[in-house]
């Protein structure tokens, strides 16, 4: 059984994710706003995250470390922390995104690959102690690797935190159960900004 996905995004009133370019607010600032956050992703429901390459890219911050080879890889899965309290699920398909340990922000890293990365991607994975699961075949079907978080690590919830690509590819292949806005009193106001949910071509590469 697949978890329940709940999506929960910080936005403004024009449908703005950076709150870095939000106007200020004379009532709070974007710690509060985060808190805030912070507190309704704490429903049982809504323990584990899950974001895009892009999203988790940023939070990361890591560098290109692969070991030498030869590899001895697990597949199409590997788990470091079973036990964990709580995860951080990144779908990143074309294994791009590189990390400086296990945990972020004290949750247990899960990636979320395509079938073709290669062997020694996953070796520095494993190496940094993150865990990943590996997809089957060139479709990328998210559901079934969901599937696997669910029987392996006993994920029954996770809250979607984006960004606008991702949401809107979950939310068209009909995963997302539920969708949370929070607002916040600022503005960005400006032509071309992003948006809570996009979608286009299906392509996780560039999630």
């Amino acid at each position: 059984m697949k978890p329940y996905i709940a999506c929960l995004m910080l936005t403004s009133p024009d449908g703005s994710l950076q709150p870095t370019k939000w106007t200020k607010s004379p009532d709070s600032d974007r710690a509060d706003f985060s808190k805030v956050c912070g507190k309704v992703r704490e429903g049982p429901r809504c323990r584990p995250w899950m974001v895009g390459r892009i999203t988790m890219a940023e939070m990361a911050k890591g560098a290109a470390h692969p070991p030498k080879g030869p590899y001895n890889v697990e597949n199409p899965w590997h788990f470091t922390n079973r036990d964990a309290t709580n995860f951080g699920i990144a779908i990143d398909q074309s294994g791009a995104v590189r990390y400086k340990g296990p945990d972020l922000f004290g949750d247990h890293i899960v990636a979320l690959l395509g079938a073709d990365v290669p062997d020694s991607y996953l070796a520095e994975l494993a190496g940094d102690g993150v865990s990943y699961v590996i997809a089957d075949d060139a479709d990328f079907d998210v559901g079934k690797l969901l599937d696997v978080l669910s029987r392996e690590l006993g994920i029954q919830g996770i809250v979607i935190k984006g960004g606008a690509a991702t949401n809107g590819a979950l939310l068209a292949s009909g995963l997302v159960g539920e969708l949370n806005f929070i607002i916040a009193p600022a503005l960005v106001a400006h032509s071309g900004t992003d948006s809570v949910v996009e979608f286009g071509p299906r392509d996780w590469r560039a999630r």
